[in-house]
């Protein structure tokens, strides 16, 4: 059975959190089309707008399909590790999509629309990636969204993105205690971090590869100077090569080893990736103090990477407050669960298993919206992320970088190639744009 445990302890987790990161029974259906009929009636009204009871039982059984529960032994199962019952699964659903509305409510009042052209750009893109019509619908309807319901996810998810944009915006700037007090949190996972610079070059210049390594080594020629003159990364070549920390960058997997095998100031020998051939230069190590007691202690990479979590949690923190108040003023009416739904189970016969609880991790999601994984007291598991294959349609938009509670449209793909390709915490290749430097590090 395929478990996905899930913390209640964080804002927007759960279910709903299921729901924005990848799961077709969150979405929402097109005019039109035929809804399946299971028991009817209103699930909640929010503000005179009303939520069908068959959008949430839909919802719930696409959960279910997605992660192999159909059955109603499974389910219960589930259910009761995870401490769920069928009475608070419909409930998180039902709040996310009360607080669905709500955006959408709150974003007209503000005057946020979706711009539509962005829109069909984040469509075509994601389309793009696939061969012909046919396996667009075909991996459309593998996580059951049409092309008009997965349209209407995008805009949703850019309507929420400058929602929170504009909602926290004036959300206080972290102070340098703060960042101070956040960084000695860290600081120990950014001990033995390293910091490189590489000449980058086609896969068939072995050759002048091997020559400009040569003189290199031999001190004939200056490493930053050779990049700025040779390599193909034209991102890093104006920098002398720099491709930053290790602890703040996806790096792709042969790369990362050679790097591993440096010391501040070694130059590696060739290193073939599919991105080409590389020459490698370790240009610092941090070594983490036994006491962090001042920021100048820290690399400012490492400083602004934590500064730059603060600062999304502090305006993620005033969009959670914002959606607070929008629920207390409006008019929400949840009415009681009805009977007959399909994935009621009696939880009598699903008893818990206590002894599951030791040790055990859970999903959950970080000030950012961002999926982790929890350990048994609640804190993060470093390097987790929620698992979702690299490129495919998800309800919260697309699920190469959805990031925020709502599900944040994915940045377009098909982007400018870099030279250094990156690994998420599942180990899926996500290219790492030219003139962009990757964002994920210890410090999330």
């Amino acid at each position: 059975m395929k478990k996905l445990s899930l913390a209640k302890s964080l804002a927007s987790i759960g279910l709903a959190t299921v729901c924005a990161f990848g799961f077709a029974g969150c979405s929402e259906g097109s005019e039109g089309d035929e809804a399946p009929s299971y028991t009817g009636g209103i699930a909640a009204t929010v503000n005179g707008v009303e939520i069908p009871e068959d959008k949430v039982t839909k919802a719930i059984e696409d959960i279910r399909s997605q992660m192999g529960l159909t059955d109603e032994q499974s389910w219960g199962e589930w259910l009761a590790e995870n401490d769920y019952t069928p009475e608070t699964v419909r409930e998180e659903i039902v709040n996310s999509y009360v607080d669905q509305e709500l955006v959408k409510q709150g974003s007209e009042a503000l005057g946020i629309n979706a711009d539509s052209a962005e829109v069909q750009q984040y469509v075509d893109s994601m389309k793009g990636h696939y061969d012909s019509d046919e396996a667009w619908a075909e991996a459309l309807e593998a996580v059951g969204l049409t092309e008009d319901e997965y349209r209407e996810n995008i805009e949703l998810s850019l309507v929420s993105q400058q929602l929170q944009e504009q909602v926290g915006s004036d959300a206080q700037e972290p102070t340098d205690e703060e960042v101070l007090e956040s960084a000695q949190t860290y600081v120990t996972s950014y001990d033995g971090a390293k910091k490189s610079s590489h000449i980058l070059f086609e896969a068939s210049d072995e050759a002048q590869a091997r020559e400009v390594l040569d003189k290199i080594k031999a001190g004939e020629l200056d490493f930053a100077t050779a990049a700025e003159s040779y390599s193909k990364d034209t991102a890093s070549a104006a920098d002398g090569g720099n491709v930053g920390w290790d602890r703040l960058s996806n790096l792709v997997t042969e790369y990362s080893t050679a790097l591993g095998d440096l010391n501040k100031g070694d130059v590696s020998d060739l290193v073939t990736s599919t991105y080409g051939i590389h020459i490698i230069q370790c240009t610092d190590v941090f070594e983490a103090p036994e006491e962090l007691t001042s920021l100048d202690q820290l690399p400012v990479e490492f400083q602004e990477s934590v500064r730059a979590m603060l600062t999304s949690s502090n305006q993620s923190n005033a969009y959670y407050t914002w959606l607070e108040e929008q629920r207390t003023a409006a008019d929400i009416v949840i009415n009681d669960m009805p009977e007959g739904l399909p994935y009621y189970v009696d939880m009598a016969n699903f008893p818990k298993d206590e002894s599951a609880d030791d040790g055990a991790k859970v999903m959950g999601v970080d000030a950012d919206g961002n999926p982790v994984t929890l350990d048994s007291n609640g804190q993060v598991v470093e390097g987790t992320d929620a698992e979702g294959a690299e490129g495919e349609p998800v309800a919260g938009g697309v699920d190469e970088s959805a990031e925020g509670a709502e599900g944040e449209a994915a940045d377009a793909a098909g982007e400018a190639e870099a030279a250094v390709e990156g690994e998420d915490a599942e180990g899926a290749e996500a290219a790492n744009t030219e003139g962009e430097q990757p964002a994920e590090g210890a410090a999330e």
